[in-house]
Parts: structure tokens; C-alpha cells; sequence
């Protein structure tokens, strides 16, 4: 699988790891009244769909920069990649 790094261009794969759902990404608030099913959902369970998702990469072998892959699970296609700073303005400004 080829990622188009936003800096870097075109890059295989195995450059990178995968971290996991990018929704990670806004672990919740913790106060005293959080309940701790929360907390547990966010560290425990995760989706598993088919279609797009949004998922964390890792550039270890690169520039070390992390960035959020938008992709088809179903057939891998790769819809969109983005630094995570970049997602998370996106995402926050919905």
C-alpha cells in the first residue's frame, strides 16, 4: 500500500505503523464526575467497519510525523492523508 505523505510524496507503507482508530485522538475529559465507563470504552473498545475510516499512522522509518489516513477498508483504497494537527483543526471546525 502506497501513503501520499503531505511532505514527502508517495511512500510504502511499511514506513509507517499503525496506530489505531484516529478518533484517539480526543480522549475524554477526566473529572470527578466522569463516569469510568467512558474511560473504558475509550481505552478498550474500538469499531471495526467497513468503509471509510479514519486511522493513525506513524512515519517511523521517515520524518516521524503522525498523520491521519482516510481510507476504504473494504478495498484499502486510500481517500485522504493529512497531518494530525491539519485533522484535528478540520475535525473541531465541523
Amino acid at each position: 500500500m502506497i501513503i501520499q505523505h503531505p511532505d514527502l510524496g508517495p511512500r510504502d507503507s511499511s514506513e509507517f505503523v499503525y496506530k489505531g482508530d484516529a478518533e484517539l485522538l480526543f480522549r475524554p475529559k477526566r473529572t470527578e464526575n466522569t463516569d469510568q465507563k467512558i474511560f473504558h470504552d475509550y481505552l478498550y473498545l474500538r469499531n471495526n467497519p467497513a468503509g471509510k475510516h479514519c486511522e493513525l499512522w506513524y512515519h517511523e522509518y521517515g520524518d516521524r510525523s503522525w498523520l491521519v489516513v482516510t481510507r476504504d477498508t473494504t478495498n484499502h483504497e486510500i481517500l485522504k492523508v493529512e497531518h494530525v494537527e491539519d485533522y484535528i483543526k478540520s475535525y473541531k471546525a465541523k
